[in-house]
């Protein structure tokens, strides 16, 4: 299975915009957002994505309630809380924001997972520890690192690409 991920947009248009796009160029057959949408009228923005999208809160969403009730606003969109354990394609997948360092660790030191989903850091990278791949897309909105990027994963094979957004 193909998954988008992507987080830390923090209500950068351009690059939520642009993320969109590429997810739907790319096939992506679900997309992951591991937090810090920021602002409620994000989720307009992500809902011209062809595929379903699941998502967590991070540390700097505000106003929890109107997000939850702009994301029920649509079908393919689904925001869970601050966790989310999902199984795709036989993948056992957690996904976190990441700014909660114990519980991110705990949940990489189970080796229950086969992919620990994060951001918060707004740094792209993926790394193993034992049986668990931890991935983070690094950050779309680009405000920390000068560069916009969101990445994509094949559960099938385990290939993971950072995709830099223009």
């Amino acid at each position: 299975m193909r998954i988008g991920i992507i987080s830390d947009t923090h209500d950068r248009r351009g690059m939520v915009d642009a993320a969109v796009e590429r997810f739907n160029q790319e096939g992506v057959e679900c997309v992951l957002h591991a937090g810090d949408f920021v602002s409620p009228f994000v989720v307009s923005w992500l809902s011209r994505l062809e595929s379903p999208l699941v998502g967590v809160f991070g540390n700097n969403d505000g106003d929890r309630t109107l997000l939850l009730e702009r994301f029920a606003e649509y079908d393919h969109l689904d925001l869970r809380g601050d966790f989310a354990r999902l199984e795709l394609s036989g993948a056992r997948i957690a996904l976190l924001h990441g700014h909660q360092r114990d519980l991110l660790a705990a949940l990489i030191e189970t080796g229950w997972f086969d992919y620990v989903v994060h951001g918060h850091s707004h740094r792209a990278g993926c790394s193993g520890q034992g049986r668990t791949r931890v991935v983070n897309p690094g950050e779309a909105c680009g405000y920390l690192t000068g560069r916009s990027t969101v990445g994509i994963l094949e559960t099938e094979g385990g290939a993971w690409e950072v995709v830099a957004l223009e």
